[in-house]
């Protein structure tokens, strides 16, 4: 039998963290956020917020916002990225490299979709595609960071590095972050997250 994952307690623990963090990070970075967002916009002549699908808690589909920081493609259909995509742009690759394209996601975070540590939130066709115990890694939140987004931190260069990136991701990274990701569900615990965030914040 699956386990379901945080009791109630843990569950309104986090939430409520997640809640009022995102609330106070807003009110701080809101303008941080706008200046980017102008530049972003003005760099790709697009948008400067970039929305896209992603699979969240219970496999409910929401959208992420982040700051663009790379041109539209029509010709490319992948979602995996490397750190020498070409669509890329130089102030883009500035903005990554400093995690601000992260900072609207507190939005999401505000909304209750996603939370400050979980699983990264994918695109469809991966968390919505996990079986039997696994699946305890959909009992809650996705998150801006996590045990297994500190591990691959540099995942776009392992991926720049393999020989067929979107293979070295499905067959590679993907099943160990689900690893990683379910041991985090399994024993979790506030003072983890916050030692997340932490290493997160100084990288």
């Amino acid at each position: 039998m699956m386990r379901s994952g945080l009791t109630i307690l843990q569950a309104a623990l986090k939430r409520g963290f997640d809640f009022f963090g995102a609330a106070v990070g807003l009110a701080l970075t809101f303008w941080l956020i706008g200046l980017a967002w102008l530049v972003a916009t003005v760099d790709t002549g697009a948008n400067g917020f970039f929305t896209q699908q992603r699979v969240g808690r219970h496999g409910r589909v929401f959208r992420v916002v982040k700051l663009r920081t790379m041109r539209v493609d029509p010709s490319v259909d992948t979602t995996v990225t490397t750190s020498g995509d070409a669509r890329i742009t130089r102030v883009g690759r500035l903005l990554r490299r400093a995690k601000l394209d992260e900072l609207p996601q507190l939005i999401n975070v505000l909304k209750g979709d996603m939370s400050f540590v979980g699983p990264r939130p994918d695109v469809p066709g991966f968390a919505d595609a996990l079986k039997g115990e696994d699946r305890i890694v959909l009992t809650i939140r996705p998150g801006i960071t996590g045990p297994a987004t500190l591990k691959y931190r540099d995942e776009e260069t392992l991926l720049a590095n393999a020989e067929d990136p979107e293979a070295y991701n499905r067959e590679v990274l993907w099943p160990d972050k689900v690893r990683i990701n379910r041991e985090y569900v399994e024993h979790w615990s506030f003072w983890k997250d916050l030692r997340y965030i932490w290493r997160t914040v100084v990288g």
